[in-house]
Formats: structure tokens, C-alpha cells, sequence
């Protein structure tokens, strides 16, 4: 170890930083986990929310709003989390979600 540079050696992984690792990789895969779940059930499930809700002249208006909010939030969503934290942005973007997904599913019409 001698001729290894201090800076290298202090900055070594460590468990407890390893850990720390793993659980945040961990939280940023679920969260991506369900984006891709979301984009998958809005694809299949949607010829059957069409039908039963009676609002067919409204089906590119869903799939166009929800890839054009998705895209629209990224940079936002970004940037305050620049602000504030990233893992409460994270956790706040979840719940919107959550709350979101809770409001589609009780709609009663397509508007």
C-alpha cells in the first residue's frame, strides 16, 4: 500500500458505503420499474378503458397527453430536484403518480 496516493486509499468502499450503494441503485430501479409497468398497462389496458368508458374520438388524446406530460416533467422534475433533494423529489414524484393513477381509475368518463 505504500505506493498507492493517500486520496485513493481513504476513498476505497467501505460496507456501510457499499450498502448505501446497493439500497439507492435499489429505490432507482423500482422507480423505473414502475415507469416502464405504467407505459405498459396505459398500452394494453387501453382499448379496454375506451370501450368501457364510451370515449373512443379520445384515444390519441391519452396516449399524446400522457408521452407529452412524461416528457414535459423530466427536466422539472430534474431541476427542483436539484434544489431540494433528490430523494424527496423522487418520493414526491411517486406519490404524484400514486395519486394519479388512483384518479384515472375511478373516472367515470373519458374527460
Amino acid at each position: 500500500m505504500r505506493n498507492i496516493p493517500e486520496a485513493i486509499r481513504t476513498t476505497a468502499p467501505t460496507d456501510s458505503t457499499s450498502r448505501g450503494f446497493v439500497v439507492v441503485f435499489i429505490g432507482l430501479q423500482v422507480g423505473m420499474m414502475i415507469s416502464g409497468i405504467d407505459g405498459t398497462i396505459v398500452a394494453t389496458a387501453l382499448p379496454s378503458i375506451v370501450h368501457d368508458l364510451g370515449g373512443v374520438s379520445g384515444i390519441a388524446w391519452v396516449v399524446s397527453a400522457y408521452l407529452l406530460f412524461q416528457v414535459a416533467t423530466m427536466p422539472l422534475y430534474g431541476k427542483i430536484g436539484d434544489l431540494y433533494g433528490r430523494k424527496r423529489v423522487l418520493l414526491v414524484a411517486i406519490g404524484l403518480f400514486v395519486l394519479g393513477s388512483v384518479a384515472c381509475g375511478l373516472a367515470q368518463s373519458m374527460p
